[in-house]
């Protein structure tokens, strides 16, 4: 029997990272670990309260104190635009909805705890904040709204009180009528209220910029952690400072982290690069971890009502949606879209042709939000899981089975769903079924009476899932090879952890024949890469990589063309391998390196595959927990994910991702908590009081993969970066409502369900 060896590089071989070795021996490169010379510090002096009126004194002291080299307020930047939003959505009358000005520093009135007042600079970060302190800020409080179930009710206080109302925006989906008639037919209808938490990024390295201005050539440089300079550079430049993008240059050393929170804009930088103008000097700016809670934007936070209208036999026949999303006191860059993409995942993989829904966007006094990994589809699939698992138990049927009668056939395929999204592949019965196999479903009761002998509840809990990523575009991608034999890969994207330089360089390296060490990749450097998408939306890989892989097969087509002449012999008779071009069966050839070096012109080739339709992910997810009555403490046990990616690329860098979202997820659902007080003050401001989970909270993870290569992208890739915290909330929250419910008779529990929201329901249950 011959013994299948993997692939060394190329689609689906398990290459282990490049860029860990630097990495775990301290050899990274952060925008903390540059210090340029004669740099100075800036700090940002921010509001005390949620919503007030304010004016300040005692500039001049805070001036000419020891160190400071400017002090900067609304008053000396009113040359700046606002921060600005750009994303819109359209309301039912046709109209899009308007955007509140938010100015890069408070003018006259505050409107969340942490809102940036002035920005101080000095030769020490200290010295800047001893200069804040003798800043008087003059509160003239106003009443703030906080809860977003609150913000719509009657003489709720008003963020815009112009305005009338905390309404920032209404949308509509689907057909009122007919999802009535469904309604008035059906045999059965369950109802579900759900509260998707606010959740705070916690990426492991903060915020920070250093800002640069070169008088002689009037262009700015701005080194800064992000998701992709490219579209920040326009922001900053463009809407903010008013200038010509190409004066400024943004560059991007390693990333601890994005999330979704480090792909925007944020006032620290134009007020940077402003000061950096200014001084003549470079200004760095580094953001504290309680500053992280006050000043990035926030995820999730949405209260929810779903129905599901059913036959006798627990089909759907329809679905009715009434969704209130918090944006914040302002809207942030993309805030109104990610509540708007996440409701066009309303019906998830169940084939529902009548629907209705309608989506709020409210104002409240507390930090804006914006799309923190997922962005809208977890907060989707989280509300429509937790009524499926509700409509199983009024149907009498058993959460799979009332999945299986109501999945998307195999057959149905291509399918459009009621809110516009076409799945284009999937076996979404299968994976399902894969996953039982794998827990030993049916094994569950003896297990759960085992845990019952023991004083403990057992539950378990699954749930579904499909997301809308690498959504249409594409991703320009340039290889060019050196006169030493090595390649270099420019593209646009941006790593933030991921293993991006890995990924891309398995894919020359099978292409060209050469070990990885030959590769290098290129992101974060505005003025090296022309343009770029960014990292976002698990978009690097299903966009970047087909991209890459043109490019690379032009380049090669090059490079034999003119190695044949060389080598007299024809273009289909020359391999590559081992850094050289060689006549098959000879040992005839000619390096890369030499074949470079005699170009008449620097060898490369630019490629940019465009896609498209989105792709759509899809998985089970089933989890099995264990309480303690007595404390209210959750212990995860067991947890399977059987997915379908399309196409895995590198399953070693695939099952990182899947781990570190559901990783975030089970923090969403058990633990992190964002807790603003009535009048608006941020209570979790901490790690203090806002619980992070451990290694020691996690169970193992077992996962697989059930694929199906999407029709929709060049490679059949699904893409696989926000899955994991797609499915993980709502089957770590269906597995704790069944321990509950029938070890307590607990009827509802909302995310976080931290051990003293556990006791206190079982308590309340038993009274």
């Amino acid at each position: 029997m011959n013994e299948v060896v993997p692939a060394k590089f190329g689609m689906g071989a398990p290459v282990r990272r490049q860029e860990d070795a630097a990495l775990i021996v301290g050899k990274g490169r952060y925008v903390d670990d540059i210090q340029p010379e004669g740099a100075l510090h800036g700090y940002v002096l921010r509001s005390a309260m949620a919503h007030a009126r304010i004016s300040l004194d005692g500039l001049d002291a805070a001036r000419g104190a020891p160190g400071v080299a400017l002090v900067l307020t609304a008053a000396e930047i009113g040359d700046l635009g606002p921060m600005p939003t750009k994303a819109l959505v359209t309301q039912p009358d046709g109209s899009q909805n308007d955007v509140p000005h938010r100015p890069v520093l408070a003018v006259d009135t505050v409107r969340h705890i942490g809102e940036p007042i002035a920005y101080i600079v000095a030769d020490s970060v200290n010295a800047a904040k001893s200069a804040a302190e003798l800043i008087e800020i003059d509160y003239e409080p106003l009443e703030a709204v906080v809860e977003t179930g609150d913000a719509l009710s009657p003489g709720a206080p008003l963020v815009w009180p112009e305005r009338g109302s905390n309404l920032a925006f209404t949308v509509e989906r689907g057909d009122a009528a007919a999802t009535e008639a469904a309604f008035a037919a059906a045999h059965k209808i369950t109802r579900i209220e759900i509260v998707n938490n606010r959740l705070v990024a916690n990426y492991m390295e903060p915020r920070g910029c250093i800002a640069e201005n070169d008088a002689g050539s009037e262009r700015y440089t701005l080194t800064v952690g992000t998701q992709g300079g490219h579209g920040l550079r326009d922001i900053v430049a463009g809407d903010i400072l008013g200038i010509d993008p190409a004066r400024l240059r943004v560059v991007t050393p390693d990333v601890g982290g994005g999330f979704g929170t480090k792909a925007f804009a944020y006032p620290e930088y134009p007020l940077s690069l402003v000061a950096a103008q200014r001084l003549g000097r470079p200004v760095k700016w580094i953001c504290e971890r309680t500053e992280h809670f006050l000043a990035d934007a926030h995820g999730r936070d949405n209260v929810s009502v779903a129905e599901v209208a059913m036959d006798e036999n627990g089909r759907f026949m329809a679905m009715r949606f009434e969704l209130i999303a918090a944006m914040g006191a302002y809207l942030h860059q993309y805030g109104p879209s990610i509540p708007f993409v996440g409701s066009s995942m309303a019906t998830g993989l169940y084939d529902v042709s009548t629907i209705h829904l309608t989506l709020n966007g409210v104002y409240t006094n507390t930090v804006p939000t914006d799309a923190y990994r997922g962005a809208g589809r977890p907060e989707a699939a989280y509300l429509l899981e937790r009524l499926v698992d509700k409509a199983a138990r009024e149907m009498d049927l058993s959460p799979a089975e009332i999945r299986r009668r109501n999945f998307i056939a195999p057959e149905q395929l291509p399918y459009t769903t009621a809110t516009g999204r076409m799945y284009d592949t999937g076996a979404f019965a299968e994976h399902l079924d894969l996953a039982l196999q794998a827990v030993d479903w049916d094994g569950f009761e003896a297990r759960r009476q085992a845990s019952a002998a023991r004083g403990r509840y057992r539950g378990i809990g699954l749930a579904t899932y499909v997301e809308a990523c690498a959504f249409p575009g594409s991703e320009e991608a340039t290889v060019e090879l050196g006169t030493d034999g090595s390649l270099t890969l420019l593209i646009g994207t941006q790593t933030n952890g991921q293993g991006h330089a890995t990924a891309y360089g398995q894919i020359i390296a099978e292409q060209f024949g050469v070990d990885l060490d030959r590769i290098t990749t290129v992101q974060g450097d505005t003025d090296r890469v022309r343009r770029g998408g960014g990292t976002g939306g698990s978009r690097s890989i299903p966009i970047g990589l087909p991209s890459v892989l043109e490019a690379s097969r032009s380049l090669v087509k090059k490079v034999k063309e003119l190695a044949a002449d060389r080598l007299e012999a024809g273009v289909e008779d020359l391999e590559l391998i081992g850094g050289n071009v060689q006549v098959v069966g000879t040992d005839r050839a000619v390096t890369l390196a030499e074949i470079a070096a005699s170009a008449p012109e620097p060898l490369a080739a630019r490629e940019a595959v465009k896609q498209a339709e989105a792709t759509y992910p899809n998985g089970t997810h089933i989890c099995e927990l264990e309480v303690d009555p007595d404390t209210g403490e959750t212990t995860l046990l067991d947890y399977v994910i059987v997915d379908d990616f399309g196409v895995v690329v590198n399953p070693l860098l695939l099952t990182g991702q899947v781990h570190g979202g559901v990783v975030q997820a089970i923090g969403q659902a058990l633990m992190e908590r964002t807790v603003f007080d009535t009048d608006g003050q941020l209570v979790t401001a901490s790690f203090l009081d806002y619980r992070m989970p451990r290694a020691g909270d996690l169970p193992d993870i077992r996962f697989s993969t059930h694929n199906v290569p999407s029709t929709t992208n060049a490679l059949g890739i699904k893409g696989a970066g926000e899955a994991g915290t797609i499915g993980a909330c709502p089957a770590v929250m269906n597995a704790l409502d069944n321990a509950l419910r029938r070890g307590a008779g607990v009827e509802r529990i909302d995310m976080p369900a931290t051990p003293d929201r556990v006791w206190e329901a079982i308590r309340a249950a038993s009274a």
